[in-house]
């Protein structure tokens, strides 16, 4: 009888030794469909993905076969300084928040704005003080925003440039004969020079590139009115406080350092350097 009950007794340990490696293990099976983004701050040698819009200069565009920007740039060296392999990757900017969600991108890094979204995500510090401002054809005799009245004004999907337009500044967007959003700036630069619009607003240092650019130099003007002012930030998934705690930790030891200034000297032309929050 003896016998009989320590073997039971064995059979009920070996029992809940089972239970609990099994239990573990669907625990870890469960969470493995959550966005694991905290866990990549502890580990070295792991990917960051950047999600971006690719025809947002100067902080996101491509150049020839490669993705170069002011953001992708900061990006670049936070990976650096933190072992993580970077990956840009391009998005549709209206799917930005299913890519975020979902795992597919762990931030969005890209001329992100942070007012008006800020309990929509978990955002880094403001580094970028941004105007939205109008830029017409240089022959137009459009000069200030009095004169957009009546006229066929283009700017992109859900931009800041349009989300001022619909909002804080709404009383100048119902002067215009048609609001239309595109796509993408490239696409209303083209229908600005071909007629089929008379102005773009838009996000000041991305006029400036355009307006600086071989193509266009001499055909297009900014306006010296601005439609609005915007704090720039990276955005990560709401609740995931640290992933954006590394990031942001490094970010401050870049502009502790002089490197985001040095990084932003590379595009002077399009206004970043004078665009810094300085810490």
């Amino acid at each position: 009888m003896k016998k009989k009950i320590g073997f039971i007794l064995v059979l009920v340990v070996i029992a809940f030794l089972v239970m609990g490696a099994v239990s573990a293990g669907l625990f870890d099976f469960l969470g493995s469909g959550n966005n694991n983004n905290s866990t990549r701050v502890a580990n070295n040698n792991t990917t960051f993905i950047v999600g971006f819009d690719a025809e947002f200069p100067p902080y996101g565009y491509k150049n020839g076969s490669e993705y170069v920007g002011f953001d992708l740039d900061l990006a670049r060296e936070v990976c650096n300084r933190n072992n993580w392999t970077f990956v840009a990757q391009p998005i549709d900017w209206d799917a930005k928040d299913a890519e975020l969600n979902s795992g597919s991108i762990d931030c969005i890094w890209n001329g992100f704005t942070i007012n008006g979204r800020e309990k929509n995500y978990t955002w880094s510090e403001p580094y970028i003080d941004n105007k939205q401002v109008v830029v017409v054809k240089s022959d137009s005799g459009i000069k200030s925003l009095a004169d957009l009245k009546g006229k066929n004004v283009e700017t992109q999907k859900d931009s800041s440039a349009l989300h001022a337009l619909q909002g804080d500044n709404k009383t100048i967007g119902d002067s215009f004969s048609n609001l239309v959003q595109v796509a993408d700036y490239n696409t209303a630069f083209m229908d600005l020079k071909s007629g089929a619009c008379d102005a773009v607003a838009i996000d000041i240092g991305v006029a400036q590139y355009h307006v600086n650019s071989d193509n266009s130099t001499g055909n297009f003007v900014i306006l010296n009115e601005t439609i609005s002012s915007e704090q720039y930030g990276v955005g990560f998934k709401l609740g995931d406080t640290q992933l954006k705690d590394q990031v942001q930790k490094t970010l401050d030891e870049m502009f502790a350092d002089g490197t985001v200034t040095k990084i932003a000297q590379n595009y002077t032309e399009y206004g970043v350097p004078g665009s810094l929050i300085q810490k």
